[in-house]
Protein backbone atom coordinates (compact mmCIF):
# COMPACT_ATOMS: atom_id res chain seq x y z
CA UNK A 1 0.00 0.00 0.00
CA UNK A 2 1.37 3.39 -0.96
CA UNK A 3 2.18 5.65 1.95
CA UNK A 4 0.40 9.04 2.09
CA UNK A 5 2.73 12.01 1.94
CA UNK A 6 3.22 13.59 5.31
CA UNK A 7 2.61 17.27 5.84
CA UNK A 8 5.55 18.95 7.61
CA UNK A 9 4.88 19.93 11.20
CA UNK A 10 3.32 23.38 11.51
CA UNK A 11 2.09 23.44 7.90
CA UNK A 12 -1.67 23.12 7.30
CA UNK A 13 -3.28 21.69 4.22
CA UNK A 14 -5.02 24.33 2.14
CA UNK A 15 -8.11 23.20 0.24
CA UNK A 16 -7.91 23.54 -3.53
CA UNK A 17 -10.75 26.05 -3.34
CA UNK A 18 -8.65 28.33 -1.11
CA UNK A 19 -5.73 28.10 -3.51
CA UNK A 20 -7.93 28.97 -6.48
CA UNK A 21 -9.45 31.94 -4.65
CA UNK A 22 -6.01 33.28 -3.73
CA UNK A 23 -4.79 32.87 -7.30
CA UNK A 24 -7.79 34.70 -8.73
CA UNK A 25 -7.56 37.55 -6.22
CA UNK A 26 -3.85 37.97 -6.92
CA UNK A 27 -4.63 38.18 -10.63
CA UNK A 28 -7.44 40.67 -9.92
CA UNK A 29 -5.17 42.91 -7.87
CA UNK A 30 -2.86 43.20 -10.87
CA UNK A 31 -5.46 43.35 -13.65
CA UNK A 32 -8.69 44.82 -12.27
CA UNK A 33 -10.72 47.03 -14.61
CA UNK A 34 -11.39 50.65 -13.75
CA UNK A 35 -15.16 51.07 -13.99
CA UNK A 36 -17.28 54.13 -13.07
CA UNK A 37 -19.23 52.22 -10.43
CA UNK A 38 -16.33 50.31 -8.90
CA UNK A 39 -14.83 51.54 -5.63
CA UNK A 40 -11.06 51.80 -5.50
CA UNK A 41 -8.87 49.41 -3.49
CA UNK A 42 -9.51 49.85 0.22
CA UNK A 43 -12.56 52.09 -0.36
CA UNK A 44 -15.86 50.88 1.09
CA UNK A 45 -18.40 50.51 -1.74
CA UNK A 46 -21.61 52.55 -1.62
CA UNK A 47 -24.56 50.09 -1.65
CA UNK A 48 -26.64 52.50 -3.75
CA UNK A 49 -23.99 52.72 -6.46
CA UNK A 50 -23.42 48.97 -6.44
CA UNK A 51 -27.14 48.24 -6.73
CA UNK A 52 -27.69 50.87 -9.44
CA UNK A 53 -24.87 49.49 -11.58
CA UNK A 54 -25.92 45.87 -11.12
CA UNK A 55 -29.49 46.59 -12.20
CA UNK A 56 -28.19 48.39 -15.27
CA UNK A 57 -25.77 45.57 -16.06
CA UNK A 58 -28.52 42.95 -16.18
CA UNK A 59 -28.50 41.65 -19.78
CA UNK A 60 -26.40 44.65 -20.85
CA UNK A 61 -22.67 45.15 -21.46
CA UNK A 62 -20.44 47.31 -19.28
CA UNK A 63 -19.60 49.46 -22.32
CA UNK A 64 -23.27 50.26 -22.90
CA UNK A 65 -23.97 51.00 -19.23
CA UNK A 66 -21.16 53.49 -18.56
CA UNK A 67 -22.77 56.68 -19.91
CA UNK A 68 -26.21 55.85 -18.47
CA UNK A 69 -24.74 55.19 -15.03
CA UNK A 70 -22.92 58.52 -15.06
CA UNK A 71 -26.10 60.40 -16.03
CA UNK A 72 -28.19 58.64 -13.38
CA UNK A 73 -25.66 59.27 -10.64
CA UNK A 74 -25.38 62.94 -11.54
CA UNK A 75 -29.17 63.44 -11.53
CA UNK A 76 -29.87 61.19 -8.55
CA UNK A 77 -26.77 60.79 -6.36
CA UNK A 78 -28.61 58.96 -3.57
CA UNK A 79 -31.42 56.45 -3.29
CA UNK A 80 -33.60 59.14 -1.68
CA UNK A 81 -33.05 61.43 -4.66
CA UNK A 82 -34.02 58.64 -7.06
CA UNK A 83 -37.10 57.85 -4.98
CA UNK A 84 -38.20 61.48 -5.21
CA UNK A 85 -38.07 61.44 -9.02
CA UNK A 86 -41.15 60.67 -11.10
CA UNK A 87 -41.43 57.43 -13.03
CA UNK A 88 -41.47 59.42 -16.28
CA UNK A 89 -38.15 61.05 -15.41
CA UNK A 90 -36.57 57.69 -14.66
CA UNK A 91 -37.97 56.08 -17.81
CA UNK A 92 -36.79 59.04 -19.88
CA UNK A 93 -33.24 58.77 -18.53
CA UNK A 94 -33.33 55.00 -19.12
CA UNK A 95 -34.59 55.27 -22.72
CA UNK A 96 -32.32 53.35 -25.08
CA UNK A 97 -30.91 50.98 -22.47
CA UNK A 98 -33.65 48.40 -23.08
CA UNK A 99 -35.50 45.92 -20.85
CA UNK A 100 -37.62 48.73 -19.42
CA UNK A 101 -39.11 46.68 -16.60
CA UNK A 102 -35.69 47.19 -14.98
CA UNK A 103 -36.27 50.95 -14.87
CA UNK A 104 -39.73 50.57 -13.35
CA UNK A 105 -38.39 48.13 -10.75
CA UNK A 106 -35.44 50.44 -10.09
CA UNK A 107 -37.83 53.26 -9.23
CA UNK A 108 -40.05 51.01 -7.09
CA UNK A 109 -37.07 49.69 -5.17
CA UNK A 110 -35.72 53.20 -4.56
CA UNK A 111 -39.03 54.20 -2.98
CA UNK A 112 -39.16 51.03 -0.87
CA UNK A 113 -35.60 51.51 0.42
CA UNK A 114 -35.92 55.27 0.96
CA UNK A 115 -39.13 54.75 2.89
CA UNK A 116 -37.77 51.89 4.99
CA UNK A 117 -35.87 51.86 8.29
CA UNK A 118 -33.06 54.39 8.04
CA UNK A 119 -33.34 54.49 4.26
CA UNK A 120 -30.82 51.65 4.01
CA UNK A 121 -30.62 48.67 1.67
CA UNK A 122 -30.97 45.16 3.13
CA UNK A 123 -27.46 43.89 3.84
CA UNK A 124 -27.96 40.21 2.96
CA UNK A 125 -28.65 38.37 -0.27
CA UNK A 126 -31.89 36.98 1.18
CA UNK A 127 -33.08 40.46 2.12
CA UNK A 128 -32.12 41.92 -1.25
CA UNK A 129 -34.03 39.20 -3.11
CA UNK A 130 -37.26 40.63 -1.73
CA UNK A 131 -36.79 43.89 -3.64
CA UNK A 132 -38.43 44.36 -7.08
CA UNK A 133 -36.21 43.35 -9.97
CA UNK A 134 -33.52 41.74 -7.80
CA UNK A 135 -32.82 38.14 -8.74
CA UNK A 136 -30.28 35.64 -7.47
CA UNK A 137 -27.30 37.08 -9.33
CA UNK A 138 -27.99 40.72 -8.47
CA UNK A 139 -28.67 39.90 -4.82
CA UNK A 140 -25.44 37.91 -4.58
CA UNK A 141 -23.38 40.61 -6.28
CA UNK A 142 -24.72 43.47 -4.13
CA UNK A 143 -24.45 41.43 -0.92
CA UNK A 144 -20.87 40.43 -1.67
CA UNK A 145 -19.57 43.74 -3.04
CA UNK A 146 -21.43 46.21 -0.84
CA UNK A 147 -21.75 44.23 2.39
CA UNK A 148 -18.98 41.61 2.33
CA UNK A 149 -21.33 38.62 2.50
CA UNK A 150 -19.89 35.34 1.28
CA UNK A 151 -22.44 35.13 -1.52
CA UNK A 152 -22.27 33.62 -4.99
CA UNK A 153 -22.70 36.07 -7.88
CA UNK A 154 -23.16 34.16 -11.12
CA UNK A 155 -23.37 36.38 -14.17
CA UNK A 156 -22.62 35.19 -17.70
CA UNK A 157 -18.88 35.77 -17.19
CA UNK A 158 -18.81 33.71 -13.99
CA UNK A 159 -20.90 30.92 -15.53
CA UNK A 160 -18.51 30.68 -18.45
CA UNK A 161 -15.43 30.55 -16.23
CA UNK A 162 -16.90 27.93 -13.88
CA UNK A 163 -18.22 25.80 -16.75
CA UNK A 164 -14.73 25.68 -18.21
CA UNK A 165 -12.93 25.23 -14.90
CA UNK A 166 -14.99 22.13 -14.06
CA UNK A 167 -15.72 21.05 -17.67
CA UNK A 168 -19.48 21.21 -17.19
CA UNK A 169 -21.01 20.05 -20.48
CA UNK A 170 -24.66 20.25 -19.41
CA UNK A 171 -26.19 23.06 -21.48
CA UNK A 172 -27.53 26.34 -20.13
CA UNK A 173 -29.93 27.23 -18.67
CA UNK A 174 -30.27 23.79 -17.07
CA UNK A 175 -26.68 23.95 -15.79
CA UNK A 176 -27.18 27.19 -13.81
CA UNK A 177 -27.85 25.53 -10.45
CA UNK A 178 -24.91 23.17 -10.83
CA UNK A 179 -22.56 26.00 -11.79
CA UNK A 180 -23.64 28.02 -8.75
CA UNK A 181 -23.10 24.99 -6.52
CA UNK A 182 -19.59 24.51 -7.91
CA UNK A 183 -18.76 28.20 -7.48
CA UNK A 184 -19.98 28.42 -3.89
CA UNK A 185 -17.00 26.74 -2.20
CA UNK A 186 -14.59 28.96 -4.15
CA UNK A 187 -15.92 32.19 -2.61
CA UNK A 188 -13.52 33.18 0.18
CA UNK A 189 -14.63 34.36 3.60
CA UNK A 190 -12.42 37.42 3.17
CA UNK A 191 -12.79 39.73 0.15
CA UNK A 192 -15.92 38.07 -1.27
CA UNK A 193 -16.79 41.29 -3.07
CA UNK A 194 -13.42 41.44 -4.79
CA UNK A 195 -13.81 37.76 -5.68
CA UNK A 196 -17.17 38.47 -7.35
CA UNK A 197 -15.67 41.34 -9.34
CA UNK A 198 -12.62 39.24 -10.17
CA UNK A 199 -14.89 36.61 -11.71
CA UNK A 200 -16.52 39.31 -13.83
CA UNK A 201 -13.15 40.64 -14.98
CA UNK A 202 -11.76 37.18 -15.66
CA UNK A 203 -14.63 36.44 -18.02
CA UNK A 204 -14.43 39.86 -19.68
CA UNK A 205 -10.64 39.97 -20.15
CA UNK A 206 -9.33 36.39 -20.25
CA UNK A 207 -11.99 33.67 -20.24
CA UNK A 208 -13.75 35.24 -23.20
CA UNK A 209 -16.51 33.52 -25.22
CA UNK A 210 -14.21 33.00 -28.20
CA UNK A 211 -10.47 32.39 -28.20
CA UNK A 212 -9.93 32.55 -24.42
CA UNK A 213 -6.46 33.71 -23.36
CA UNK A 214 -5.70 30.61 -21.33
CA UNK A 215 -2.00 31.40 -20.89
CA UNK A 216 -3.00 34.50 -18.90
CA UNK A 217 -5.53 32.73 -16.71
CA UNK A 218 -4.77 32.20 -13.00
CA UNK A 219 -6.73 28.93 -13.21
CA UNK A 220 -5.00 27.59 -16.30
CA UNK A 221 -3.44 24.55 -14.58
CA UNK A 222 -6.69 23.63 -12.84
CA UNK A 223 -8.98 24.11 -15.83
CA UNK A 224 -10.57 20.79 -16.76
CA UNK A 225 -12.06 22.27 -19.91
CA UNK A 226 -8.59 23.21 -21.12
CA UNK A 227 -7.17 19.81 -20.24
CA UNK A 228 -9.91 18.14 -22.29
CA UNK A 229 -9.48 20.69 -25.08
CA UNK A 230 -13.16 21.68 -24.94
CA UNK A 231 -12.87 25.00 -23.09
CA UNK A 232 -13.83 27.20 -26.02
CA UNK A 233 -17.00 25.17 -26.59
CA UNK A 234 -18.19 25.78 -23.01
CA UNK A 235 -20.64 26.59 -21.67
CA UNK A 236 -22.94 24.60 -23.88
CA UNK A 237 -26.18 26.32 -24.84
CA UNK A 238 -29.49 24.83 -25.80
CA UNK A 239 -30.71 25.30 -29.36
CA UNK A 240 -32.29 28.70 -29.91
CA UNK A 241 -35.84 28.81 -31.15
CA UNK A 242 -36.33 31.00 -34.22
CA UNK A 243 -37.90 34.33 -33.36
CA UNK A 244 -41.24 35.00 -35.04
CA UNK A 245 -41.75 38.23 -36.99
CA UNK A 246 -44.64 40.51 -36.11
CA UNK A 247 -45.75 43.30 -38.43
CA UNK A 248 -47.94 46.34 -38.12
CA UNK A 249 -48.42 50.04 -38.78
CA UNK A 250 -47.31 53.08 -36.77
CA UNK A 251 -49.02 56.46 -37.11
CA UNK A 252 -46.90 59.59 -36.62
CA UNK A 253 -49.14 62.64 -36.28
CA UNK A 254 -47.44 66.05 -36.57
CA UNK A 255 -48.67 69.62 -36.29
CA UNK A 256 -47.31 72.62 -38.18
CA UNK A 257 -44.67 73.34 -35.53
CA UNK A 258 -43.32 69.79 -35.59
CA UNK A 259 -45.01 68.70 -32.37
CA UNK A 260 -45.65 64.95 -32.39
CA UNK A 261 -48.56 63.11 -30.83
CA UNK A 262 -47.60 60.30 -28.41
CA UNK A 263 -49.55 57.86 -26.28
CA UNK A 264 -48.53 55.98 -23.14
CA UNK A 265 -48.36 52.20 -23.20
CA UNK A 266 -50.06 50.16 -20.44
CA UNK A 267 -48.19 50.02 -17.14
CA UNK A 268 -47.62 46.26 -17.35
CA UNK A 269 -46.24 44.27 -20.24
CA UNK A 270 -43.73 44.97 -22.99
CA UNK A 271 -42.31 48.53 -22.79
CA UNK A 272 -44.71 49.23 -19.92
CA UNK A 273 -45.48 52.91 -19.21
CA UNK A 274 -43.26 54.07 -22.08
CA UNK A 275 -44.36 56.48 -24.82
CA UNK A 276 -45.14 55.60 -28.43
CA UNK A 277 -46.85 56.94 -31.53
CA UNK A 278 -50.22 55.24 -32.02
CA UNK A 279 -49.75 51.68 -33.26
CA UNK A 280 -51.98 49.20 -35.00
CA UNK A 281 -52.12 45.53 -33.96
CA UNK A 282 -49.06 43.33 -34.54
CA UNK A 283 -49.76 40.39 -36.83
CA UNK A 284 -48.01 38.09 -39.30
CA UNK A 285 -48.56 40.45 -42.26
CA UNK A 286 -48.66 44.21 -42.74
CA UNK A 287 -52.14 45.73 -42.97
CA UNK A 288 -53.40 46.78 -46.37
CA UNK A 289 -53.60 50.59 -46.76
CA UNK A 290 -57.39 50.50 -46.35
CA UNK A 291 -57.05 48.49 -43.13
CA UNK A 292 -54.31 50.82 -41.88
CA UNK A 293 -56.63 53.79 -42.42
CA UNK A 294 -59.16 52.11 -40.11
CA UNK A 295 -56.44 51.55 -37.46
CA UNK A 296 -55.25 55.18 -37.52
CA UNK A 297 -56.05 57.26 -34.40
CA UNK A 298 -57.47 60.19 -36.39
CA UNK A 299 -59.06 60.61 -39.80
CA UNK A 300 -56.59 62.21 -42.20
CA UNK A 301 -54.72 61.74 -45.46
CA UNK A 302 -52.16 59.36 -43.96
CA UNK A 303 -49.14 58.82 -46.22
CA UNK A 304 -47.05 55.66 -45.97
CA UNK A 305 -43.32 56.28 -45.91
CA UNK A 306 -41.07 54.10 -48.08
CA UNK A 307 -39.29 51.27 -46.27
CA UNK A 308 -39.83 49.42 -43.02
CA UNK A 309 -38.59 49.94 -39.45
CA UNK A 310 -37.19 46.73 -37.96
CA UNK A 311 -36.41 46.15 -34.27
CA UNK A 312 -35.45 42.98 -32.44
CA UNK A 313 -36.94 42.10 -29.07
CA UNK A 314 -35.93 39.10 -26.95
CA UNK A 315 -38.62 36.75 -28.22
CA UNK A 316 -39.68 38.24 -31.54
CA UNK A 317 -38.75 40.68 -34.30
CA UNK A 318 -40.98 43.67 -35.00
CA UNK A 319 -41.38 45.21 -38.47
CA UNK A 320 -43.43 48.39 -38.82
CA UNK A 321 -44.63 50.45 -41.75
CA UNK A 322 -44.81 54.16 -40.93
CA UNK A 323 -47.75 56.38 -41.83
CA UNK A 324 -47.46 60.15 -41.39
CA UNK A 325 -50.06 62.92 -41.32
CA UNK A 326 -49.70 66.68 -40.84
CA UNK A 327 -52.52 68.45 -38.95
CA UNK A 328 -53.40 72.15 -39.12
CA UNK A 329 -55.23 71.84 -35.80
CA UNK A 330 -54.55 69.17 -33.18
CA UNK A 331 -57.16 66.43 -32.84
CA UNK A 332 -58.42 65.88 -29.29
CA UNK A 333 -57.32 62.59 -27.74
CA UNK A 334 -55.98 61.04 -24.54
CA UNK A 335 -52.32 61.33 -25.57
CA UNK A 336 -50.05 64.38 -25.50
CA UNK A 337 -48.26 66.54 -28.08
CA UNK A 338 -44.50 66.81 -27.58
CA UNK A 339 -42.27 69.61 -28.82
CA UNK A 340 -39.27 68.47 -30.90
CA UNK A 341 -36.82 69.69 -28.24
CA UNK A 342 -38.59 67.62 -25.56
CA UNK A 343 -38.25 64.30 -27.38
CA UNK A 344 -34.63 63.72 -26.36
CA UNK A 345 -35.61 63.41 -22.69
CA UNK A 346 -38.94 61.67 -23.23
CA UNK A 347 -39.61 58.09 -22.14
CA UNK A 348 -39.32 56.74 -25.67
CA UNK A 349 -37.85 53.27 -26.15
CA UNK A 350 -35.43 52.68 -29.00
CA UNK A 351 -38.03 50.96 -31.19
CA UNK A 352 -40.29 54.02 -31.04
CA UNK A 353 -37.42 56.42 -31.67
CA UNK A 354 -36.63 54.45 -34.82
CA UNK A 355 -40.20 54.94 -36.00
CA UNK A 356 -40.14 58.70 -35.38
CA UNK A 357 -36.75 59.01 -37.04
CA UNK A 358 -38.02 57.11 -40.08
CA UNK A 359 -41.02 59.42 -40.30
CA UNK A 360 -38.75 62.47 -40.19
CA UNK A 361 -36.02 61.19 -42.53
CA UNK A 362 -37.98 59.50 -45.30
CA UNK A 363 -38.51 61.69 -48.40
CA UNK A 364 -41.83 63.03 -49.57
CA UNK A 365 -44.66 65.06 -47.99
CA UNK A 366 -46.03 65.45 -45.40
CA UNK A 367 -42.97 66.52 -43.45
CA UNK A 368 -42.31 68.57 -40.30
CA UNK A 369 -39.01 69.42 -38.66
CA UNK A 370 -39.00 66.97 -35.75
CA UNK A 371 -35.74 66.29 -33.94
CA UNK A 372 -35.39 62.75 -32.70
CA UNK A 373 -32.34 61.52 -30.80
CA UNK A 374 -31.13 58.19 -32.12
CA UNK A 375 -30.29 55.52 -29.52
Amino acid sequence: MAMAKRVPSGVSRKPASDRKARALLAWYDANRRELPWRAGPGVRPDPYRVWLSEIMLQQTTAAAVGSYYTVFLKRWPTVKALAAASQDEVLGAWAGLGYYSRARNLHRTARIVAGGPGGHFPDTADGLRKLPGVGAYTAGAVAAIAFGERAVAMDANAERAIARLFAVEEPLPKAKKRLAALAGPLVPATRPGDFAQAMMDLGALVCTPKRPLCVRCPWMRDCEGRKREIAESLPRKGAKKPRPVRRGAAFVALDRKGFVYLERRPENGLLGAMLQPPLGPWREEFPAPADAAQQAPFKSAWKKRPGVVRHGFTHFVLEMEIYVALFKSRPKADGSWFAPDDLSGAALPTAMRKMLAHAADAPGPPRAHTKVRRC
